[in-house]
Parts: C-alpha cells; structure tokens; sequence
C-alpha cells in the first residue's frame, strides 16, 4: 500500500482565521502580511498553499480567548484573490456534520480551491468517538472518491499513535500533518513506522516560530500539551527557553531542530512537505528563520543534500 496519490509537495504557511467582528478588513491585512513578509525574506514563489484551520470551541484554559472566528471558506473567499498562485488546505472537524452536510461541505471546500483537508475530531473537552457526525476514521473511506488528499494529524510524541496512525493509513489517509516539532521524535516515530509498514503517506512537517511573548502568554506550551508525558514536557521545556533566548540564538536553535529533523527523515521513503506557523500571527522575524530553514531544504526545489554541512546537535 505505497502511495499511489499525487503528493502535494509544497510549503504551507498557515493562517488562523480572524475574529468575525474583525472581518474582511483583517482578513485582508493578513494575507498581505504574508506576501510582504515572504518577499522581504526572499522566499515569495516558494509557498505554495495556505493552511487553514477550521477553529472550534476548546477548554476555558485557553491562553488566548478564542472568539467567534470565520468560517474557513469564508476567509479562505476573502484572501485567495490576493494570493495568486496559492490554493489551500484546511482542516475540517467532522464529528459534528452528518455524512450527506459533510458531502456538501467537502465539495465546496475541494470547489473552492483545496487541495489536501485533513479530517480532525472533537477538542479535548471532549471524548473520541462523541458527536453525532461522522468520525474522521470513518470519513477517510467514505470520501475517498471525493477528496483526493485526505489528511489527518500526527503527533509522534502520543502515547499509541504508531497504531493510531497505522489505522488511519489503512482507512485511506493519503497525508499526515505533524504536530508542532519542538524534538527531533518524529524521526524515531517515522524510522520505526517504515520498517513496520508498507504505507507511505506524504509528511507534513510542522515547524513554529516562538516569540518573545510566548514566555508572557503560553499559548504554544498550551496547544502542544499532553500532561504527564515526559516527551511532551521536555519539547516544552525547549519552548521556554526559545521565548526566553535572544534573536541570533534562537534562530540557531530552530534552525539547528529542522536540520536534525530533515536528516533524519529526508531518506525513508515517505513524500515531505513543509508547514509553517506564527502562533502569534505573521512577523518578520519568523520568515527570516522559516527562509534560512528553506534555504537548507524544502520541497521540490534542488538542495544541497541533507546532512551536508547540518549543525551537530545541541547538548
């Protein structure tokens, strides 16, 4: 059960949709920020798609209130006229859409542009296999014929996902989209699962700046959490100190964990492309690291191999 499906093979920035009250005028301001940011970092022409996440209600604890946001067609409407050259993915929560309205929803996010949805469940207030839709195991095989690229997320550090993940390849995923890397553990994850199993479905690697005032506010520390993992607490503890570490350095050090991660995966059989995030919103500093990233290795584009001259790992 290689792959057989067109890969996507591309860099993703991703864009949250904004508040509702904010609107098209904010919607607006944010895909330019990524077109002004992108040029001025020198990799305009090198992002290939927008990543949108569908955005539900979570825990209370969330570090930053999660207000009403747009619906993702709708933001994803407002922006594409302003990035020419750039189609989408999503992620689309099913488990609270019966099969023939989430037919529908998936035709007019494939019709509006999409090229990959990744199929998510219920937020952690919840319990798998809750809601009355359909479970995203489940829309994987129902949709097939639907959605050529059918995603779902991948978090090397939980406990059961190489199962986890395996079920979802069986049940017709045709990409996995990390989890924010703060660790190199997806290279274990990935190493064991290609000597376990004939899948290879294409890797989204996820890799996020973390500002200054990460160290304020936590937002990433929250969205990464998984508590009493050890795993998870170590990545953790690495976000910490990026959002306490000057500019130079911590650059060195984001830049030093992708090439670890690209070195260790780049050979093992399975399509790569590249995801990148600004928790925080679109800044100069993050594209200045996710350009020197690319300029190392990225998707589709002649690289020095990986591992040439890659930076030791950090003690």
């Amino acid at each position: 059960m290689r792959s057989n499906f067109l890969t996507l093979n591309t860099v993703a920035f991703e864009l949250v949709p904004p508040s509702a009250d904010l609107g098209r005028e904010q919607a607006l301001e944010d895909a330019h920020k990524v077109l002004r940011f992108a040029k001025e970092s020198g990799i305009d022409g090198r992002i290939g798609h927008i990543m949108i996440p569908g955005m539900i209600e979570e825990d209370d604890d969330r570090p930053i209130e999660l207000k009403s946001r747009l619906d993702v067609l709708d933001f994803w409407t407002m922006i594409r006229p302003e990035l020419p050259g750039l189609n989408g993915l999503c992620t689309q929560v099913t488990a609270f859409l019966d099969e023939p309205s989430l037919r529908d929803r998936l035709t007019d996010l494939r019709d509006a542009g999409f090229d990959g949805i990744a199929f998510v469940g219920v937020p952690r207030t919840m319990n798998d296999g809750e809601g009355s839709g359909v479970a995203p195991t489940d829309a994987l095989s129902i949709y097939d014929q639907l959605v050529p690229n059918r995603g779902v997320i991948l978090i090397p550090t939980r406990d059961g996902e190489h199962d986890r993940f395996t079920f979802k390849c069986n049940q017709g995923a045709t990409y996995g989209m990390t989890q924010l890397l703060y660790s190199d553990a997806i290279v274990g994850f990935l190493t064991e699962f290609a000597k376990t199993t004939d899948h290879r479905p294409e890797i989204l690697l996820s890799f996020g700046f973390v500002p200054k005032v990460e160290a304020r506010i936590g937002l990433i520390n929250w969205l990464i959490q998984d508590p009493g993992n050890a795993a998870v607490a170590d990545e953790q503890a690495f976000v910490k100190r990026l959002s306490e570490t000057e500019p130079a350095q911590k650059r060195k050090l984001l830049i030093d964990l992708y090439k670890r991660v690209v070195d260790g995966v780049v050979d093992l059989g399975f399509p790569l492309s590249i995801h990148f995030e600004a928790a925080y919103g679109a800044s100069a500093p993050a594209f200045e690291t996710f350009a020197e990233m690319l300029d190392y290795w990225s998707p589709g584009k002649p690289n020095r191999s990986a591992g040439e001259s890659s930076a030791p790992t950090p003690s």
